[in-house]
């Protein structure tokens, strides 16, 4: 990622032992996962590839909605693709494009609900015009100055668009399908945005916790659907923990334990606890919530799963060394958080992460994430399988 924004500017400036919750220390003893393979799923290694999530449907196949088409970790060419395995993830199809706007189309989630409909969600970024705005202004041999190839490839897909056009593109979305993946709705304002998009409840209704990331006020909280993600509605702001600022609180992920508790972890850029995974959870459904606070999870953002034994899983990126993913279990609902398991510790860098998780048949997790490795030009995806 470019040095002149990072992942957080563009996101605010433009719009097996458990341990208490407070216990975590950033050198607490961690496990390796019990993993029979790692590989990468990615076709096109030229290209970048980032912000995956994967879902499990009812007949076992898997799907795979992430960002795809790109030049890089910002850039004009994002667009939403899907992939799919009907063997638990030991061979993919080739990608399908679901969305490509004239802007770029970042990061996706994907959701089958009980009713089998099939969700996916993504944003829109204007993130790339301040880079090629600085582009523009250097001549060719000065430092820093861009390849003249790309700068007019850059340069033509921004200008299809005047400003203002490019800016009413600047959205929260999300596409629905009723049959399976075959046929796919217009993309349709989802209210907020989270990496990893909504969670169904026992109840039947959808929750999606995320941030709106382009209207004025950007709310940060929960929006719920009650006609199978057809319609979205506020319901409730999350409270805000004293001292911390809403717009430093990120890419929400929430799952309702076997007890009926909603559990919601945010991504937290407050000068407390920054670069940690906050808490918050509800016992009304997700219309009041405790106060947000730390668990001793340094890493981000996370991607949280219910097991049919009723324990939860939580997943996130770990960005210092050593660079990977990293797991966490818990036996109580999501009070107390297991030593963390490293589900992958060789990346060579911090461009990488937002893992998630799926069980397959036999009961093994299998997690998705992108990276950046060496050797290869563009950020490619992987999984693993693993037993908790």
């Amino acid at each position: 990622m470019s040095s002149t924004i990072t992942r957080r500017q563009m996101l605010c400036g433009t719009a097996g032992a458990a341990i208490t919750l407070l216990g975590t220390s950033r050198r607490a003893a961690a496990q390796k996962a019990v993993s029979t393979e790692i590989k990468v799923i990615s076709r096109r290694p030229q290209l970048y590839h980032g912000w995956p999530t994967v879902a499990r449907r009812r007949n076992g196949e898997l799907l795979l909605s992430y960002s795809g088409g790109r030049e890089g970790h910002v850039c004009p060419f994002g667009c939403v693709e899907l992939m799919r395995s009907v063997d638990e993830g030991r061979t993919w199809s080739d990608p399908q494009v679901l969305m490509d706007t004239l802007i770029d189309d970042r990061d996706s989630g994907v959701l089958e609900t009980r009713k089998g409909t099939i969700l996916v969600t993504t944003f829109t970024s204007l993130a790339f015009e301040p880079m090629l705005a600085k582009a523009e202004k250097l001549k060719p041999g000065q430092p820093g100055a861009w390849d003249p190839k790309r700068l007019q490839r850059w340069l033509a897909t921004r200008d299809r668009l005047s400003a203002d056009e490019r800016k009413a593109k600047l959205g929260v979305w999300m596409l629905r399908s009723t049959d399976g993946g075959k046929t796919w709705s217009k993309p349709y304002d989802s209210l907020v945005n989270s990496p990893h998009g909504p969670t169904e409840l026992s109840d039947g209704r959808l929750l999606y916790a995320g941030k709106d990331l382009w209207r004025p006020e950007s709310r940060v909280g929960v929006c719920q659907s009650t006609d199978d993600g057809a319609t979205w509605r506020w319901l409730a702001k999350l409270p805000i923990r004293p001292g911390d600022q809403a717009t430093n609180y990120h890419e929400l992920h929430a799952v309702e334990a076997a007890s009926g508790r909603v559990v919601l972890q945010i991504r937290n850029h407050n000068k407390a606890n920054s670069g940690e995974t906050l808490q918050c959870e509800s016992t009304d459904g997700g219309k009041t919530w405790s106060m947000p606070r730390a668990i001793g999870v340094w890493g981000l953002p996370s991607h949280l799963l219910r097991l049919r034994d009723g324990r939860l899983v939580m997943t996130y990126g770990y960005r210092r060394p050593p660079y990977g993913n990293q797991a966490r279990l818990s036996t109580d609902h999501g009070r107390t958080w297991s030593t963390p398991v490293i589900l992958s510790g060789d990346g060579m860098g911090g461009d990488l992460g937002y893992p998630s998780t799926v069980e397959l048949s036999d009961g093994t997790l299998f997690t998705v994430w992108y990276e950046l490795m060496k050797g290869v030009p563009g950020s490619v995806l992987r999984q693993a399988r693993w037993k908790a």
